[in-house]
C-alpha cells in the first residue's frame, strides 16, 4: 500500500464500531475460508479497524449480538454462510453484513436457478440438464456431447467436479454418483474449450479480467488454492475491446441475480470469440491465490483497499 493511498483511507476510514470476520464455519469449504478470513481481518487491523474473528464453528452467529459486534465482514465459502443463510441470521440479529443479500446469496449459490434466471436475461451460459441416478445416460451425451462437467448444484471451489470425455455410461454413473457424494442435486453441462477468465465485481465495477492457466487445464480445488503451478494473466491478453464486451456483461450478469458488493464470475472464452458465464460467486476467495484481489490490484487497488471498500458496503445496508 503507497503512502498516498494509506493517507487518502485514514482521513475516509470511518468509525465502524466492533466488526466480526466472519470465517470458517462447516462447509466443505472451511479451509479456504479461514485464509481468507485471516487475510481479511488482517487487512482491516492494518487500518486501525476494530475487527476480530468469528467462526461460526466454535459458536453460534447469535453470540454477535451478546459480544457487541457491530456490523459483520462475511468470509464465510459455501453452504451455511454463502447461500442466504448466515444473511438470514445476520438480518435477524440486525446486524449489517458485507455482500449480498438473503435472496440473491440463495440464487447464486444455486447454480442450476442461476443459469435459468441468465438465460430468460439473454445471458450466456454452456447448455445443461439436470441428472440423477435414473438419467439416461447415452441420451444425454446425445443431448450435450462430450466432454461434459458434472458438479454438485450447491457447491464451490471445484468441490466434486467431474469431467467426463468418455462415451462411457457407466462412467458416466460413476461421475454422478461422485459428485452426488458432495451434494444433490447434480447438473451436467457442456464442456467450453478455451481460455478461463474470472470477472471480478466490487462496488458495482467490474474489474479488469483475470486470465487462468492451469496445468493441464484443470482449474481444481488444488491448483486453486494450493499450487504455484497455475499462472495468472492480468491484463488478460485479451484484445481491450473484447474484455470490455465481457466485464459489462459481467456486470449484468451479477446484477441480474440481485447480487451486490463483492463478487467473482467464472467466464469461459472459446476460440471463436463466445464467451459462456459459469457460476457466480457472492464471496469470492481472498486468499494468496485469489482471483478477485489480484483483479483489485490491477485496478490500483490493495488488499486494504479493497477490503475497507467491501467493509463501507454494509454501511448502507438496512436490516431488520
Amino acid at each position: 500500500m503507497s503512502a498516498k493511498e494509506k493517507s487518502a483511507m485514514e482521513k475516509d476510514t470511518m468509525d465502524f464500531g466492533k466488526v466480526a470476520v466472519l470465517m470458517g464455519g462447516h462447509s466443505a469449504e472451511r479451509e479456504i475460508s479461514l485464509m481468507s478470513g485471516r487475510n481479511v481481518l488482517s487487512a482491516l487491523q492494518a487500518q486501525g479497524i476494530n475487527a476480530h474473528a468469528f467462526d461460526p464453528a466454535e459458536k453460534p452467529l447469535w453470540a454477535l449480538k451478546d459480544e457487541g459486534f457491530a456490523r459483520a465482514f462475511n468470509v464465510l465459502h459455501g453452504r451455511g454462510g454463502e447461500d442466504g443463510t448466515a444473511q438470514a441470521v445476520l438480518e435477524m440479529l440486525g446486524i449489517p453484513y458485507t455482500g449480498s443479500g438473503v435472496a440473491a446469496s440463495a440464487l447464486a449459490m444455486d447454480k442450476w436457478r442461476t443459469k435459468m434466471v441468465w438465460l430468460s436475461a439473454g445471458i450466456p451460459t454452456p447448455p445443461y440438464q439436470m441428472v440423477d441416478a435414473h438419467t439416461d445416460w447415452r441420451q444425454l451425451i446425445n443431448t450435450l456431447g462430450l466432454p461434459l462437467i458434472l458438479k454438485p448444484v450447491h457447491e464451490g471451489s471445484s468441490i466434486g467436479v467431474v469431467k467426463m470425455d468418455r462415451p462411457d455410461p457407466q462412467q458416466l454413473a460413476g461421475a454422478y454418483a461422485e459428485a452426488a457424494r458432495h451434494d444433490s442435486p447434480v447438473i451436467a453441462e457442456t464442456f467450453i474449450h478455451g481460455a478461463e477468465l474470472a470477472a471480478a465485481v466490487v462496488d458495482g465495477c467490474a474489474l479488469p479480467l483475470v486470465r487462468i492457466a492451469a496445468p493441464d487445464g484443470n482449474y481444481d480445488y488444488e491448483h486453486k488454492y494450493f499450487s504455484d503451478d497455475t499462472q495468472y494473466f492480468c491484463p488478460s491478453g485479451l484484445s481491450e475491446a473484447l474484455e470490455e464486451r465481457i466485464r459489462a456483461q459481467a456486470l449484468a450478469a451479477f446484477q441480474v441475480l440481485g447480487c451486490r458488493g463483492c463478487g467473482r464470475l467464472d467466464v469461459m472464452l472459446r476460440d471463436d470469440g463466445q464467451w459462456f458465464f459459469l457460476e457466480a460467486n457472492t464471496v469470492p476467495g481472498m486468499t494468496a491465490h485469489s482471483l478477485a484481489p489480484m483483479a483489485a490490484r490491477a485496478a490500483g487497488m490493495s488488499m486494504e483497499a479493497l477490503c475497507l471498500t467491501i467493509l463501507k458496503g454494509s454501511v448502507s445496508k438496512h436490516v431488520a
